[in-house]
């Protein structure tokens, strides 16, 4: 057995399409918006094809809570007293097309206004992700249904740079929106006390992470992903130490260093256009929040030999990522239109980061409930700021 070498700490939150008992969900309400009829709608009479494909997707989906109603005004749920939501399917080819794809194309239809939710939509996501794991005589269709709709991870450097540009190359004036007002966290918060504020919670996340990392004064740190630059300015201010952070998005990095001059900490902290395979020097400390679920398991050894290669003996590590109870890719709608080229590693696939470089994993913290609360944060946020979005971007 391989004497360990650098000591690491690694953060998870979970991914929220897996569930457990106590998982808080966002209660918000989506009442119907104006109908949008989608060209390709085909609208008219029921039959009796159409009634039994919709008994078919509550059969799939673990006959949840849900009143499932269809473009006609039939009903096709069993009598629910008290039900979650409501789901409305406005034209055929939008059930259809939730049988042959879900995960493809229930967002899309959706966005489109061709799907519906009166009701708790948080909840409904809930009810359904429950339903789909108690239905275990359906996992055939959904094995099929993620092989079908997914798309292999390949993270080169020129697809990493395009994957980056397609999620937060979108405006910084609309990440302000929502997210803390401090130092710009678009990572899980930290939540120790339950009445804290979105903002005092992000700190408490900054302040957590560095007491993981046992930062000195005049400490050399790295930071792989640094988002807006807010943690690095955090550990630089509060710490006293110097650090270099990479990133692959330009308008974040041209926000970070704007801020970072603005606060007289240019000297302290610099801001680099590259990607995390380009680090070079060596450091006492390596820090990761958020950008592991953009490396993919593919790259996972060579993420590990970048950190082994940088980092001086007996140095410090954590990775903070989004992760999973088991493996399996990220949904398909989520992969192809939100983060293209993510994927939420189970802790038994992040070690091949490790193992193979002689690091001792000294720490390991689940903050699953602390990022239920921070997704409920930024959606109030958001929802409160709906029609100015609209106005940024469009319906």
């Amino acid at each position: 057995m391989k004497e360990p070498r650098q000591p690491f700490s690694v953060i998870g939150d979970q991914d929220p399409d897996t569930f457990t008992n106590d998982s808080p969900t966002a209660q918000y309400a989506t009442g119907s918006a104006a109908h949008r009829v989608h060209p390709s709608a085909v609208v008219g009479k029921t039959n009796s094809l159409d009634h039994l494909t919709a008994q078919k997707i509550l059969q799939f989906i673990g006959h949840p809570p849900i009143r499932m109603i269809l473009w006609d005004g039939t009903k096709v749920s069993p009598h629910i007293s008290n039900p979650v939501a409501t789901l409305h399917f406005r034209d055929r080819a939008a059930l259809y097309l939730t049988l042959l794809q879900p995960e493809t194309h229930w967002g899309d239809l959706y966005s489109e206004g061709r799907v519906e939710v009166d009701g708790d939509l948080g909840g409904l996501l809930h009810a359904v992700y429950r339903g789909l794991q108690s239905a275990g005589e359906q996992a055939w269709f959904n094995q099929v249904n993620r092989i079908m709709g997914h798309r292999r991870i390949r993270n080169t450097f020129r697809r990493s740079v395009e994957n980056v540009h397609h999620h937060y190359d979108i405006g910084n004036d609309f990440y302000r929106l929502w997210l803390d007002q401090e130092a710009m966290q678009y990572t899980c918060a930290y939540f120790p006390d339950r009445s804290m504020t979105l903002e005092q919670a992000q700190l408490a996340k900054m302040s957590h992470v560095c007491r993981k990392l046992q930062l000195k004064p005049g400490d050399q740190v790295v930071e792989a992903g640094c988002g807006w630059g807010g943690f690095a300015l955090y550990m630089a201010k509060n710490h006293e130490v110097n650090v270099k952070a990479y990133n692959i998005s330009l308008e974040q990095v041209e926000y970070a260093r704007e801020k970072a001059a603005a606060e007289g900490l240019t000297d302290r902290v610099e801001y680099l256009l590259e990607d995390y395979r380009n680090i070079s020097g060596e450091y006492d400390v390596f820090v990761s929040v958020g950008m592991l679920e953009h490396v993919g398991p593919k790259d996972y050894p060579v993420l590990g030999q970048v950190i082994n290669r940088c980092l001086k003996p007996g140095g410090r590590g954590l990775i903070h990522s989004i992760g999973r109870n088991r493996p399996r890719p990220i949904n398909t709608w989520i992969e192809r239109r939100i983060f293209p080229g993510a994927y939420p590693p189970t802790l038994c696939e992040m070690m091949h980061i490790f193992e193979t470089n002689r690091f001792s994993v000294l720490d390991v913290e689940n903050l699953r409930l602390h990022y239920a609360r921070t997704l409920e944060a930024w959606l109030q946020r958001y929802e409160m700021h709906a029609e100015r979005v609209k106005e940024m971007m469009d319906e």
